[in-house]
């Protein structure tokens, strides 16, 4: 899947995209979506989701092609246009988000080898943290090896993840019933889900949380053979991902009521299945969950360390993770990534720390990497940078971007105050990795903008610490 240079063709760009897009969201789709919402509110927020972050592919797509010199995506967006410490907290939140989520992943896959081993229980047991931690390590490894190797392997989990996903859409189109589906559109039956819109908002950093990835294409700019095909493999495997979503959530809804669906275990698809042909269809989706969650790891490992190799060499962060080894893999932000996992891994032994609340803190990290992005997409489009000869262009990106980046803000919005401020507590401590990288280039660490932006910060994480010490704050 790449050419004898090391560099990834159109096929190896995809696979990044969909193989970090499918992980395990889309197995707990069912449950996690019945949990906060009703028939009618999941259409709604589909619709919502699929145009706002379309848009979003769209940015990433526009950015790769008219910026062709900025690599590293995300973070070298925001900082191209917000910035030093934009830029900085882009990479740092984008790193955060991506570990925390691998985290989610081994709870998530130790939980569903519970199925089967009894001993690893819901995925937080000593024997299951002990599992986790031995193929942390293994992961690692073999990312050490070479990125063109792993990306190989992405690829072949990519494709055998998929076969699942395909017999599970087909079993149950032929056991949806439009009856089951239509009982309760808005879930008056069950009052506390709140209104419409409550509902709407609710499950909005699920359907975050299932795209997270998209952005994948265009971390891994800078080996690409063409730099046209990160554009194409973003707005390819965001629509490939998209079909997938929606008929795995809309279908099951015709097989069981929204409150048998918001009962059921993780990974849900495996008992909708099983529901429609007996034991066998829980096998099947768990086994391919187990597949699709190493393959998702492979992929969220290789975009962590990405992100900081790509930020330390431009000194956004400090020297020593630019680091590579003698098969061109950043080391040294490979063993910081995966030390954070080890850490947060035996942290779930002791704390309640389930999935969910894992993903939700995941995703609301990563929402100020996608909304410096889409505000600068916008911003090139209303200043004519790089649209000279291209006006129609210009005005077709300028309405992309802004729903872009209205998607962006509302999503910050739908994800509450209470993420926002544990995610300040996150952002506050990355300022000493940022000091040190300014420390190196012999430049003033803060603009005064910045000191204020900081300083912001610093009160969010002091909240935030003092509402986890108090109580009103839980993870």
């Amino acid at each position: 899947m790449s050419d004898s240079s090391g560099k990834l063709k159109l096929g190896a760009l995809v696979a990044l995209v969909v193989g970090s897009m499918i992980g395990g969201g889309i197995f707990s789709l069912p449950q996690n979506m019945a949990a906060s919402a009703g028939v009618g509110a999941v259409l709604i927020g589909w619709a919502i989701t699929a145009v706002g972050m379309l848009t979003l592919a769209f940015v990433f797509q526009t950015l790769a092609n008219r910026k062709p010199d900025l690599d590293g995506g995300v973070y070298a967006y925001a900082k191209a246009g917000f910035g030093d410490y934009m830029g900085f907290s882009s990479a740092w939140g984008y790193w955060i988000s991506a570990w925390l989520g691998n985290v989610g992943y081994f709870v998530l896959l130790f939980s569903t080898l519970g199925y089967f081993f009894p001993v690893f229980g819901e995925g937080n047991t000593p024997a299951a943290i002990i599992g986790a931690s031995v193929l942390l390590w293994a992961v690692h490894f073999l990312v050490l090896r070479g990125i063109k190797e792993a990306a190989f392997i992405n690829l072949v989990t990519t494709v055998a993840k998929v076969v699942p996903l395909v017999l599970f859409a087909l079993i149950c189109l032929f056991a949806f019933r439009l009856d089951i589906f239509t009982a309760d559109i808005w879930a008056v039956g069950t009052p506390e889900l709140g209104s419409v819109m409550n509902q709407v908002r609710n499950m909005m950093l699920v359907t975050v949380w299932v795209f997270i990835g998209i952005e994948g294409a265009s971390i891994f700019s800078s080996r690409a053979e063409k730099r046209s095909d990160v554009g194409k493999a973003t707005v390819i495997g965001f629509v490939t991902v998209l079909l997938f979503l929606v008929l795995v959530n809309v279908l099951s809804l015709g097989i069981m009521t929204q409150p048998e669906l918001a009962k059921l275990q993780n990974p849900s698809m495996a008992a909708v299945l099983e529901h429609v042909v007996g034991h066998w269809g829980a096998v099947l989706i768990s086994v391919g969950l187990i597949i699709s969650l190493l393959g998702a790891l492979l992929s969220w490992v290789l975009l962590c360390a990405e992100i900081m190799f790509a930020a330390a060499k431009d000194h956004t962060m400090p020297e020593f993770l630019r680091r590579e080894n003698a098969n061109q893999v950043p080391a040294n932000a490979l063993w910081l990534t995966n030390a954070m996992v080890q850490i947060f891994l035996v942290i779930t032994l002791f704390s309640n720390s389930t999935y969910l609340s894992l993903i939700y803190l995941a995703t609301s990290m990563i929402l100020v990497p996608y909304l410096w992005s889409a505000a600068y997409a916008f911003l090139l489009a209303l200043r004519s940078e790089t649209y000279e000869q291209a006006l129609a262009e210009r005005k077709k990106d300028l309405i992309i971007g802004g729903i872009a980046l209205l998607y962006a803000i509302w999503l910050l919005y739908a994800g509450g105050v209470k993420y926002l401020l544990l995610s300040a507590l996150l952002y506050a401590p990355g300022a000493i990795l940022f000091a040190k990288a300014k420390r190196e280039v012999g430049q003033p660490i803060f603009t005064n903008v910045e000191k204020l932006i900081f300083a912001a910060v610093v009160i969010g994480a002091l909240v935030a610490a003092y509402g986890l010490y108090d109580g009103f704050l839980t993870l």
